[in-house]
C-alpha cells in the first residue's frame, strides 16, 4: 500500500485529527496529516498537499496566472481546502484575505479581490455585485439544488452564481467539471508519487 486517505467528514465520535495523524506521512496522499499540514504552514515542502488546494494551484499554472502581489480573497476556512489553500497562495507571494460566514461587510472584501477563491458550501452565493470587472474565480463549491426538469431531479452548482458573473470575470472555472476533477487527478498524481518514493 502506497497511498492512504481517510474519507471525510467522520462520524462524531471518532477524533478526525487523531485518525488522520495515524496515516504515514509517506503514504498520506490527501495531505491533511499535522506533519504535511505543518509544513505546508511554515512555507516548507511537504511530502504532500492537500488536493483539492494543490489542484487550484495546477489550473494556475496552466494558464500562467501569477499571483505574486495580487490581492486574492479565499471565502471558506475549512481545515480540507480554505486553510490550507490560504497558506499555499501566500507562500507563492500573493496577499491573502480569508473570509467566512462571520466576516463583516464581506462583499466590500470580495470587490477587492484580484482572484477570488470560493469553498464555502452556499450554492450561488456569489453574485455580480460580490466582484469587480475581470476578477479571476475559482469556484471549488459543489452543491446539489433541486432541478425537475432533470432527470435526477436535481443539478450541481457551485458557490458562484456563473451566469451573473462570467462576462465580468476574466477566467472562471465551472460546476461541475473544473476543480473537482482537478482534486481527483492530484490525488492520483501523488499516490504515483508515494509509489515512486518508496521504491
Amino acid at each position: 500500500v502506497h497511498g492512504i486517505l481517510i474519507q471525510l467528514p467522520l462520524p462524531d465520535h471518532i477524533e478526525k485529527n487523531k485518525v488522520l495523524d495515524c496515516v504515514d506521512k509517506n503514504k498520506d496522499v490527501d495531505g491533511f496529516n499535522i506533519f504535511n499540514m505543518g509544513a505546508i504552514s511554515l512555507n516548507r515542502e511537504p511530502n504532500f498537499y492537500p488536493c483539492t488546494p494543490l489542484g487550484c494551484i495546477e489550473i494556475l499554472k496552466f494558464y500562467n496566472i501569477d499571483v505574486e502581489g495580487k490581492h486574492i480573497v479565499v471565502i471558506g476556512k475549512s481545515q480540507i481546502v480554505g486553510l490550507p489553500l490560504s497558506l499555499m497562495l501566500m507562500n507563492l507571494g500573493a496577499t491573502v484575505s480569508v473570509c467566512d460566514d462571520k466576516t463583516i461587510e464581506i462583499k466590500e472584501i470580495t470587490k477587492t479581490a484580484d482572484l477570488l477563491f470560493v469553498a464555502c458550501g452556499c450554492p450561488n452565493l456569489v453574485t455580480e455585485e460580490w466582484i469587480k470587472e475581470g476578477v479571476i474565480i475559482i469556484d471549488i463549491g459543489i452543491n446539489k439544488i433541486d432541478d425537475q426538469t432533470t432527470a435526477r431531479g436535481y443539478k450541481l452548482v457551485g458557490d458562484v452564481d456563473f451566469e451573473a458573473v462570467k462576462d465580468k470575470a476574466s477566467f472562471i472555472t465551472p460546476v461541475p467539471g473544473g476543480v473537482g476533477p482537478m482534486t481527483i487527478a492530484m490525488l492520483m498524481k501523488q499516490t504515483v508519487k508515494a509509489c515512486i518514493n518508496a521504491s
